[in-house]
């Protein structure tokens, strides 16, 4: 292993050795668990944020992956969550930062259409989050034309016994490769609904949109790839992706 890495830039090692060591602390001292005593404006700010905390992250460029094309890799989000907000709203205090790790899938299909799924389990917490996409490159891209894809997307929380909570997600995204080195950006929407399920609350269930724009770059090194995305909006999270794929 040693041997086959030293092909690589020093970066490289150092990042794929972070991917694998890295245990994500502060998620796994979350379990959401609501208080009993929250207010409804309360629970509106919380389910927004969390809404956003569990939305489908593109993690992709623009330009679609081609027929046989898949990429499948692990990632990990930082999130600078309102801790305030959320130790009033949850039982057991929250820390500062959440850390949010994932195993992604995506897959190429005819017509420049790319299909993906997304898992979360968060270690030692009751959160556990699946989601899909649909990307549909309206643009494909070449060497001189910047790819444009349009997306839609759909998470759920699972394994919180007194949340429901899912997202629905639609953005617009493009990207431009140069060599390795692909950037992109784009501007979504998120629309959230979330209902408690605690037998001690007697809350109204919110239904939320809020803007998520989002920059990233992918590095391509042969079969291995980096990605690295900023989404910003009421709750900014940081991302980092290893995968491997063609």
């Amino acid at each position: 292993m040693i041997i086959q890495l030293r092909r690589y830039p020093i970066w490289v090692v150092l990042t794929m050795s972070m991917f694998f060591q890295i245990h994500p602390v502060s998620a796994s001292e979350v379990d959401i668990e609501l208080n009993p005593t929250i207010a409804q404006p309360v629970f509106k700010d919380f389910s927004k944020q969390m809404g956003l905390a569990i939305s489908y992250l593109p993690m992709s460029p623009a330009e679609p992956l081609g027929l046989l094309g898949f990429d499948i890799g692990v990632e990990v989000s930082v999130l600078d969550i309102d801790q305030g907000l959320w130790n009033t709203t949850m039982k057991d205090s929250a820390p500062g930062t959440v850390s949010f790790p994932r195993v992604h899938l995506q897959k190429g299909l005819p017509f420049g259409i790319d299909i993906g799924v997304v898992y979360t389990k968060v270690p030692s917490s009751n959160i556990k989050v699946i989601g899909g996409e649909v990307k549909w490159a309206i643009v494909s891209g070449n060497a001189a034309v910047p790819a444009i894809a349009l997306r839609g997307s759909y998470t759920t929380l699972t394994g919180v016994d007194d949340l429901d909570l899912e997202t629905i997600g639609a953005d617009i995204s493009i990207s431009k490769g140069f060599a390795f080195i692909t950037p992109y950006a784009g501007y979504g929407h998120v629309w959230i609904n979330s209902e408690e399920k605690s037998p001690t609350l007697n809350l109204k269930k919110e239904e939320i949109n809020t803007a998520k724009p989002f920059v990233g770059v992918k590095i391509s090194l042969a079969l291995i790839n980096f990605v690295f995305e900023a989404d910003f909006g009421d709750l900014p999270m940081y991302t980092g992706r290893f995968n491997v794929g063609f």
